[in-house]
């Protein structure tokens, strides 16, 4: 499906064409299925790359994934399309019931692998399944960009940096221009304490894609660095971004944990809790929060979470 191709490739306009490419085939044969839960994945990622915020996207994504159970109840896809709309709704243990199901009606489905692993096991700190469910969708689909990416992504939370680097290193070779690899690997050397390798790498996710993430990103690292000024002015840019399109509050949180302003901080935190981001998700395991745990505020907004 051609839908599927765009959907892969992760950047805003490719994830709208996906979407037009789904609705072509669901207008061609109104039961097919796979085309419905394909939508649904791809509205389940519009508020992760800022087209557009969890509140507009995430009821489209829950509609289309149960239209495709409704239409094929064994469809492993439908299942795991499901999995994924109830871990936007922080429905963690219904999610992982769909996920184990979409598992058993196709073991072979390495998209199933993948959200269980990197989106459920690892935010709720079960590192080695984590590591082993990412590992299986990595041998599914040995060239997915983004399978390869987020067994970097499992290694960062899980603290094996070292393992995150060579992974996500390799990942960057296969395709030089796929900026979330590169966003993680300045995640993973700025946590091995490689500042100017971290810097680098952000500025090259910066250059090749307008993310809201890559600006939040660049400037966090500017702010680690000493670069407060720099850093104040992505923290200016990301504001004016804010005003023509959805930008996801944890962009914001993370930049002030850089300029170590951490009462600001916490307050986009908070903001993430009322708009049920689903970055807070990770709220237990992400390492750039680091600096926050201490707070008697964040520990209180890790139990509202239920984490």
């Amino acid at each position: 499906m051609k839908g599927r191709f765009y959907w892969n490739k992760r950047t805003v306009e490719s994830l709208k064409k996906s979407i037009e490419y789904f609705n072509q085939a669901i207008e061609k044969d109104p039961s097919y299925a796979l085309a419905y839960a394909g939508l649904a994945d791809a509205y389940g990622l519009f508020s992760t790359y800022s087209v557009s915020s969890p509140q507009e996207s995430y009821p489209k994504a829950k509609a289309a994934a149960k239209k495709a159970l409704e239409l094929d109840e064994t469809l492993a896809e439908a299942h795991t399309s499901l999995a994924k709309v109830l871990h936007y709704d922080w429905n963690l243990a219904e999610s992982n019931r769909e996920f184990q199901r979409a598992i058993e009606l196709n073991p072979n489905y390495a998209t199933a692998h993948q959200w269980y692993g990197n989106g459920n096991l690892r935010v709720m700190g079960r590192f080695d399944e984590a590591i082993a469910e990412m590992k299986r969708a990595q041998e599914l689909d040995p060239l997915s960009l983004v399978i390869n990416s987020d067994v970097g992504v499992t290694y960062i939370s899980a603290r094996q940096y070292d393992q995150a680097i060579e992974q996500l290193r390799k990942t960057t070779e296969m395709d030089q221009g796929f900026y979330y690899a590169h966003w993680n690997l300045g995640i993973a050397y700025e946590m091995k304490g490689s500042l100017q390798e971290a810097l680098a790498e952000y500025q090259k996710a910066r250059q090749l894609t307008d993310d809201p993430r890559t600006l939040a990103l660049l400037g966090h690292g500017l702010a680690v660095s000493g670069k407060r000024v720099e850093a104040l002015r992505m923290l200016d840019q990301l504001k004016e971004m804010a005003k023509q399109r959805y930008v996801p509050a944890y962009s914001f949180t993370i930049v002030y944990v850089g300029l170590g302003e951490k009462d600001q901080a916490l307050q986009w935190l908070e903001r993430e809790y009322q708009d049920r981001a689903v970055e807070l998700l990770s709220l237990k395991v992400d390492p750039l929060l680091d600096s926050l745990r201490s707070d008697p505020r964040f520990a209180d907004l890790v139990r509202r979470m239920g984490l």
